[in-house]
């Protein structure tokens, strides 16, 4: 589809002036956008609107919806209508001029309003994870990916997630029920074989849920492991690969064949066709869209749209950009299954990857892997993480996991986007997992929340003592062992601790050990429980997040949602959404939302944990406007999609990846 250039159509016979200057309102007003690239900024001519706009109607093909405002009707003459026709009423040559003049200034203004009432441009917007709430979860990954594509699709996108569909031969396989099979089957070639995958599909929320089947997601547990831990075939088999003969490669290979990597790779290779064949709707989605693949589960994606469908003329108008969740897992494989992936030979350097010799496992082990995560970033059209902090964090040696210098090299297309919350499951005016309601307006129904979660897990009812609560999986990057150092002084303390989270099964027994020694001041829930995940956090005074590093943070955000002041680590998410609370800042107003400690260090949470809880006991006024001004953060999707819809104009200004 051809762009209209709109901007220079309008032509004066009596004013020459008056044209050129017509043309140069439209062309500044309409034509110019400014584009960011690293420090610099460029101007680059684009036309608003195409020949199908102009049509006033949408094409989804394309991916562009907008309607046309109206043309600038221009009357240098005035006309008059008699009993024997129309007649031209002559002017003198000043009336015209001073007619010229009041018309250019008319002009300007109908620019001027034109620009800002200008029609959103929309996109046809293809989301690619391996989970996605309500269908599948493990973290927050699938909290994204359900929740920011419902607000893409009230924002007037069009809207796909291609997900897995996990059948596990449980109950839980209900929540496919709203699936249709559409009745399409595509060959797959990787992995040296032809495999056939089928799509389903529920229309829900205004968004395309997509579900990609294959017995390899035909399993018990979650996408990435089982009761027992990860899958045994996706790391196992992938370790024999750089140790065994090989003379035994190809025996090897035919029982990695249903290993992670084959999974996601399957899950790359449909995602990338289900836009051109799937007609939802009555339409398909078409080769103009805007991929946007999550983690190094989705990673292949933009490597496949360079290396196997641009060179063919295919998808040269879409564009990708990876949302990178938690860098620490790459989808790092041997790098004799680089051949796995479907890709051209020559695009092996894309995905070339060298463990340093600490990293490997025996003295004749060379290192050489793929990097799935790396192909993502080489060819992405734009890279973000799910906090601003976050992508700073990435381009250091620490946060970086062996990318940083890579991510530092693509700075100019890195940024970070907050995560949003879900503002009708988390709200305590409306929640249905709380026994009392209440909102910034009337917070009496927090106290009562707070007495019944002491009632419920057997604590002594004492309002005025503080809680505080820690929600999260029990592992070394959530700072769990510093918990544990701390938790004998912090018993001394007058306080009561709860924890809920499930993990290492070493903090598991600890959890159960602290409960015994402390009845009265500590309960620990091993497991997760959604309702008392609610309860908790709407129960508590304090939300304790000491987390090594943490890419955005959801707790934190419920928790201020709720009025519980977070303590966390400074670090990526967390710094970027918690206020220090400064009690003299604003002529003694008082700004700020929680506390922040660093270094990450049992003494320095212990002492910002000491100075949250005085104020709580000793400052009452100041608690209340720390509890308000968390509850009054716009944190929710509707703002997050908007920061989206700035980096996909800034991708479609650029020329996607081509090698």
């Amino acid at each position: 589809m051809e762009a209209l250039q709109i901007s220079c159509t309008i032509t004066c016979k009596s004013s020459p002036s008056l044209s050129k200057s017509l043309l140069k309102a439209r062309s500044l007003g309409s034509s110019l956008r400014r584009h960011r690239c690293g420090g610099f900024g460029f101007l680059s001519l684009r036309s608003s609107f195409s020949d199908c706009d102009r049509n006033g109607f949408r094409c989804f093909q394309d991916g562009i919806s907008t309607i046309e405002e109206g043309d600038v009707i221009l009357k240098t003459k005035e006309m008059k209508k008699s009993e024997t026709g129309v007649h031209l009423v002559s002017q003198s040559e000043e009336e015209v001029a001073d007619s010229s003049t009041n018309l250019v200034s008319e002009t300007e203004e109908t620019v001027e309003g034109e620009e800002k009432s200008k029609t959103k441009v929309t996109h046809n917007i293809v989301v690619v994870s391996s989970e996605a709430v309500p269908y599948s979860k493990t973290g927050g990954l699938g909290d994204v990916c359900g929740s920011l594509p419902i607000a893409f699709a009230a924002r007037g996108h069009r809207v796909m997630v291609v997900s897995p569909r996990y059948v596990s031969g449980s109950p839980s396989d209900k929540i496919y029920a709203g699936a249709i099979d559409v009745q399409c089957r595509i060959k797959i070639s990787c992995f040296e074989a032809q495999h056939e995958v089928a799509f389903f599909h529920e229309y829900r929320a205004g968004v395309d849920w997509v579900f990609v089947d294959h017995p390899s997601y035909h399993r018990p547990g979650n996408p990435y492991g089982d009761k027992y831990g990860a899958y045994g075939d996706n790391q196992v088999l992938a370790i024999l690969l750089r140790v065994v003969n090989l003379s035994l490669m190809r025996c090897v290979m035919k029982f990695y064949i249903f290993s992670q990597q084959f999974r996601f790779t399957l899950l790359s290779h449909a995602a990338c066709e289900a836009p051109l064949v799937l007609p939802l709707g009555g339409f398909t989605y078409g080769e103009k869209c805007m991929f946007l693949v999550n983690d190094w589960h989705a990673s292949l994606v933009p490597v496949l749209l360079a290396a196997k469908y641009r060179p063919y003329g295919v998808y040269k108008h879409a564009r990708s950009i990876l949302a990178i969740h938690n860098l620490a897992h790459q989808g790092v494989d041997p790098a004799a299954t680089f051949k796995n992936f479907g890709l051209p030979p020559q695009w092996h350097g894309a995905l070339e990857w060298v463990f340093p010799t600490w990293a490997r496992t025996h003295a004749l082990d060379t290192g050489e892997a793929v990097n799935v995560m790396k192909g993502a970033i080489v060819t992405a059209d734009r890279i973000l993480t799910v906090s601003k902090g976050y992508a700073w964090e990435i381009t250091t040696v620490e946060g970086g996991y062996g990318l940083n210098e890579l991510l530092s090299s693509r700075e100019s297309v890195l940024d970070g986007i907050t995560n949003g919350i879900d503002v009708s499951e988390w709200n305590p005016a409306s929640d249905e997992h709380l026994p009392f309601h209440y909102s910034m307006n009337d917070l009496s129904g927090k106290l009562q929340c707070k007495t019944a979660l002491q009632k419920e897990l057997g604590l002594p009812i004492r309002p005025d003592c503080p809680v505080i609560g820690f929600i999260g999986r029990l592992d070394y990057q959530k700072g769990i062992d510093l918990i544990e150092a701390a938790m004998p002084e912090l018993m001394q303390l007058d306080v009561q601790f709860i924890m809920l989270g499930s993990g290492n099964s070493r903090m598991e027994d600890w959890m159960r050990a602290t409960e015994s020694a402390y009845k009265d001041k500590f309960r620990g829930w091993v497991g997760f429980n959604v309702p008392i995940s609610h309860r908790i956090t709407a129960g508590a005074d304090i939300l304790l997040m000491p987390s090594r590093f943490e890419p955005c943070g959801l707790n934190q955000l419920y928790a201020m949602r709720y009025g519980t002041v977070p303590v966390v680590h400074c670090t990526g998410g967390l710094r970027d959404t918690v206020e220090n609370f400064d009690p003299f800042a604003q002529e003694g107003r008082a700004q700020g939302t929680g506390w922040t400690f660093s270094p990450l260090a049992k003494d320095s949470m212990l002492g910002v944990l000491r100075i949250a809880i005085e104020t709580y006991r000793e400052h009452k006024s100041s608690w209340e406007g720390l509890m308000k001004r968390g509850m009054e953060k716009d944190y929710t999707w509707d703002k997050a999609a908007a920061q989206y819809e700035q980096v996909f104009e800034w991708a479609f200004l650029d020329l996607p990846y081509v090698k």
